[in-house]
């Protein structure tokens, strides 16, 4: 796979609440339910203010679409000096496959999905990710703007299975909003996310994910992206926060982490897979990168 199918598939986002939310009048939100879950919205009808912990307030216009990974507070709104209420206060927590209506409603529309992440390396991941994803879902962007319709058009109806269709098309536009915020990011973002978004990064990004057994040097990967083992090096760790070969130490052992969780291999087996030539190596390796060593690690994800 490549790299944002691979990661994806270890946060492995499952949709715990799609709806629809239909705002009226003046009104705030404190989006406090955010800790280890992704929020992919966007904007039908209308615009509103996103303000996030610690930031400045953000105008979100009809056709953007927007996705807060880090778990940070958010506060939504018509206004950003309104006090927000708690969501958790006045939402109902079971509202998957509805469209709430909020303060009479009318003047704000807003489709998409919270998704609940698994797996003890996920906080790691979602913490390389920009806080706030924005992207439109005009001009050219058909295919995510296509899966925002037939969301709208499932709530609209409501017919047998919508819920569970509302839920795939909510994937679809997670991964289609990931894809363009890829193409469109600007360059001050640093993590695996921003290191994709650059072309030469991505190509050993991607060389790194396609074999992360094989033994690879900073010059081999230079090699890749056409640039010199220094510029390289340099450019690497400015746009993901760290060295390749950090990075490729990194992504083994969330890896291995995996099929300690999910296997039944044993660590010399998932050792030699992942390119060590000996299991005292692999453990090293994998208590620097994970905190414990691999058997601890193995026990306290199964006791989760």
């Amino acid at each position: 796979m490549d790299p944002l199918s691979e990661v994806l598939s270890l946060l492995k986002p499952r949709s715990y609440i799609t709806a629809g939310f239909d705002a009226g009048g003046p009104w705030a939100l404190e989006l406090d339910d955010l800790a280890g879950r992704i929020k992919c919205y966007a904007v039908v009808k209308g615009s509103c203010w996103l303000t996030l912990e610690g930031g400045t307030p953000v105008r979100v216009q009809e056709g953007a679409c927007f996705v807060l990974p880090t778990g940070r507070d958010a506060v939504i709104g018509s206004d950003p000096d309104i006090e927000p209420a708690r969501a958790s206060d006045v939402l109902e927590p079971d509202r998957s496959g509805q469209v709430v209506t909020y303060n009479g409603g009318g003047d704000v529309y807003l489709v998409g999905s919270r998704f609940e992440v698994d797996g003890p390396h996920s906080e790691v991941l979602l913490r390389t990710l920009p806080p706030l994803m924005l992207v439109e879902t005009l001009g050219d962007r058909a295919r995510l703007r296509r899966s925002i319709d037939l969301m709208m058009e499932e709530f609209r109806e409501a017919r047998p299975g919508s819920a569970l269709m509302a839920q795939h098309l909510a994937h679809m536009m997670l991964v289609q909003a990931l894809r363009l915020y890829l193409s469109t990011r600007s360059h001050d973002d640093v993590g695996w996310f921003a290191a994709l978004a650059d072309p030469r990064m991505s190509a050993a990004l991607s060389a790194v994910h396609a074999d992360p057994a094989h033994p690879w040097t900073v010059r081999e990967l230079a090699a890749l992206t056409g640039m010199s083992r220094s510029t390289f090096a340099e450019r690497f760790r400015a746009r993901a926060g760290e060295t390749p070969i950090a990075y490729l130490t990194r992504w083994r052992m969330m890896l291995a982490g995996e099929r300690l969780r999910h296997g039944d291999d044993t660590i010399a087996r998932i050792a030699s897979s992942l390119g060590y030539e000996s299991e005292h190596a692999f453990n090293t390796a994998f208590k620097r990168v994970m905190g414990m060593p691999p058997r601890r690690y193995a026990r306290s994800t199964s006791l989760a």
